[in-house]
């Protein structure tokens, strides 16, 4: 087989004043929001690279050792400070297309559903997206792709899992007692627009180096739970988000492949940096059984060791993010968890061996 991311316990006193109460409200939302993502304000994962359309919409269809592939992405985190822990989800899918009508060249398909459960539920956010790339061979070794997406996304709040100041009553905080900090909107809707950049190069049959850029959120919609927000408010839209990534598959020994990688995202004055690598060992005959092994560093945050095993066309991978930030003394006996699960697969086996020499493999 081959080898191609308590604001209202604050409070001391009830608080009187409408602007006070939607000054407490929205710093409690924002706390969820970037609790949940750490420094980047979306949702991500550490394992950006076995959540490819998440990562770049040029990588759909972008499949140099399969011809479509389908899978899942799941994360907890902050289940040491948060009753309910945060939760993400992903499922996704996507195929190459038409490959026997363009000339050296392909068109990629592809959806994703990502979901996102902040601390109790209070703050819910669902995304699906449909993406289309276009990937070109440019002579026998250098490919270029390109690709968009467009996604609606839902957030909504639960307005009773939460407390207000005006709900203190002197010596605790009563969810029952009527608060007049409310939402005009606790459940909203937009549309959302990516892009992205994608170059491959096979020099050999051993090396397989790529790299790609995106921008998110092109459109800059407007997410807002008021009504009186005004519609031009800078506030009030989602920052564009950029990225960049680069990766290579490099066949060490017959039996070892490894895949060094880095990526880089920035929104507004957010940023990661993520780099390691991970290696897979051959256990069988023709790669069908692997098991696998890595190490990433986020920078700043969080030590991030992965196990994995692939059995025929099916891997499952594990990830523990250690926190080594400030935050290590809130969070120091649980971390973030995810795994990572994708099966590829072919349409029949003459495409298979058609393009077999695209990345290194444990095929002899």
């Amino acid at each position: 087989m081959k080898s191609c991311q308590q604001l209202p316990e604050m409070c001391s006193k009830p608080v009187r004043g409408n602007s006070c109460l939607r000054r407490s409200l929205l710093l409690a939302l924002s706390g969820m929001f970037f609790m949940g993502s750490l420094r980047a304000q979306d949702l991500h994962f550490s394992q950006w690279f076995n959540s490819p359309l998440s990562t770049n919409p040029a990588n759909t269809g972008f499949i140099p050792d399969a011809d479509y592939r389908i899978g899942a992405n799941y994360r907890n985190q902050w289940s040491a400070i948060m009753t309910m822990p945060y939760k993400t989800y992903s499922v996704w899918g996507d195929a190459q297309i038409m490959r026997d009508r363009i000339t050296s060249g392909w068109m990629g398909i592809g959806g994703m559903i990502l979901r996102d459960q902040a601390g109790s539920g209070s703050l819910t956010s669902t995304k699906v997206y449909g993406s289309v790339a276009y990937h070109q061979m440019v002579g026998v070794a250098h490919l270029i792709s390109a690709g968009f997406n467009i996604g609606w996304v839902n957030k909504r709040v639960n307005t009773t899992d939460l407390k207000f100041p005006d709900q203190f009553d002197g010596q605790f905080f009563d969810s029952k007692l009527p608060t007049s900090a409310m939402l005009d909107n606790p459940n909203i809707n937009y549309f959302d627009v990516q892009m992205g950049l994608n170059y491959a190069f096979f020099p050999t049959d051993k090396v397989y180096i790529n790299a790609g850029v995106s921008a998110w959120h092109l459109n800059r919609p407007r997410e807002s739970f008021f009504n009186t927000d005004p519609v031009g408010d800078e506030n009030s839209r989602i920052p564009m988000r950029y990225t960049a990534f680069g990766n290579a598959s490099i066949k060490v020994l017959d039996n070892v492949i490894v895949n060094p990688m880095v990526y880089y995202s920035r929104q507004a004055n957010a940023s990661e940096t993520v780099g390691g690598a991970y290696a897979q060992y051959n256990l069988a005959e023709e790669g069908d059984m692997q098991v696998l092994g890595g190490l990433y560093y986020r920078a700043g945050e969080a030590i991030i060791p992965m196990i994995g095993f692939e059995w025929k066309s099916i891997r499952l991978t594990f990830t523990y993010d250690a926190t080594t930030s400030g935050l290590k003394q809130y969070n120091n006996t649980r971390g973030a968890l995810e795994f990572a699960l994708m099966k590829r697969g072919f349409y029949d086996e003459y495409n298979g061996d058609r393009r077999q020499s695209l990345c290194p493999t444990f095929k002899y």
